[in-house]
C-alpha cells in the first residue's frame, strides 16, 4: 500500500510580524483614529484644563470667564442701548421743531467821512444797523461770537467784535455799529475807483460777517458756524444814507 507524505505545517510566525501583516484597510482606520484622538484632545493644553483618562488627554470643563469681563460687557450694552435711545429722540425732537438759521440784516446805514490822507491811505467813518432774526418759533438760540468786518472792493478797512447775547423765539436785535478806517493802506487801483465813486455819488461798501451760533435740544447740545455777507450802496459823505443793499445768511 502506497502512503502519501503530509504536507509540511506552517511555519510558525511571531504575533509582533502578524500584526505586522495586518491588512493595509485596518493600518489606515488605526492611524486615523490616532490622529483624531490626537487632534481633539491636544497634549499642550494646561493642566487646569484637562485630565488623564487611559492614556488619553480629555478635557475636563471649559475655563471659567473673568466676572470683570462680564461686567464690562454689560456697561458697553448698556450704554449703547442708552446712545441709539437718545439719537432716535434727538432725531424725532430735530424733525418736530425744525431748525432754522437766524437772518442778519443791514435796515440802515450812514457814511460820515471818507477821504484819503495820501494817495493810498484811507480814513473812513462809517456806521450801520445790525439786524439779528431768529426765524424760529420753538427754539431760543445764542450768538457766542460775533466778528463784523468793512471792505471796499477787496481790502479790509475795518472790523469789529460784538458782545455775544441770546435771542428768545421769533426775537429781533438790532445793534448799531460804527466802523472807523484811520489811515487804512489801499491798492493805487482800489483807492483810485473809491474816490471816483465818491465823486458820483455811489459809494459801495461790503460787510461780512462771521457768527457762531448754539441751541439746545433737551440735554445735547449743538454749535455752528454761520457767515453773512452784505453789499451796500450810498451817497457820498458827509450825509451819506443808503440807497440799496441786499444780504445773504449761511452755514
Amino acid at each position: 500500500m502506497l502512503s502519501l507524505p503530509l504536507p509540511p505545517p506552517p511555519p510558525c510566525t511571531p504575533p509582533s510580524q502578524q500584526q505586522a501583516a495586518a491588512s493595509p484597510l485596518k493600518q489606515i482606520i488605526i492611524t486615523s483614529k490616532d490622529s483624531m484622538d490626537q487632534h481633539l484632545f491636544p497634549s499642550e493644553l494646561p493642566h487646569s484644563c484637562k485630565r488623564q483618562l487611559g492614556g488619553y488627554s480629555k478635557l475636563q470643563r471649559p475655563c471659567r470667564t473673568n466676572p470683570l469681563i462680564w461686567c464690562g460687557s454689560i456697561f458697553c450694552l448698556i450704554f449703547s442701548l442708552l446712545l441709539i435711545f437718545f439719537g432716535i429722540a434727538t432725531l424725532i425732537i430735530f424733525l418736530a421743531i425744525k431748525p432754522r438759521i437766524p437772518l442778519f440784516d443791514t435796515p440802515s446805514a450812514s457814511l460820515k467821512v471818507v477821504y484819503m490822507d495820501s494817495p493810498q491811505f484811507l480814513n473812513s467813518d462809517f456806521t450801520f444797523t445790525a439786524n439779528f432774526s431768529n426765524p424760529n418759533p420753538k427754539l431760543d438760540i445764542s450768538f457766542d461770537y460775533l466778528s463784523i468786518e468793512l471792505y471796499s472792493f477787496d481790502t479790509r478797512i475795518a472790523a469789529q467784535a460784538l458782545q455775544p447775547f441770546t435771542q428768545r423765539r421769533k426775537e429781533t436785535k438790532l445793534v448799531a455799529v460804527q466802523m472807523i478806517s484811520s489811515l487804512v493802506y489801499m491798492p493805487p487801483t482800489h483807492a483810485f475807483e473809491l474816490l471816483r465813486q465818491v465823486q458820483n455819488n455811489r459809494v459801495v461798501y461790503h460787510i461780512r460777517g462771521t457768527f457762531r451760533v448754539r441751541f439746545s435740544l433737551g440735554v445735547i447740545h449743538f454749535s455752528y458756524w454761520l457767515h453773512a455777507t452784505c453789499q451796500l450802496e450810498l451817497t457820498s459823505p458827509p450825509t451819506g444814507v443808503l440807497v440799496a443793499h441786499s444780504c445773504s445768511t449761511k452755514k
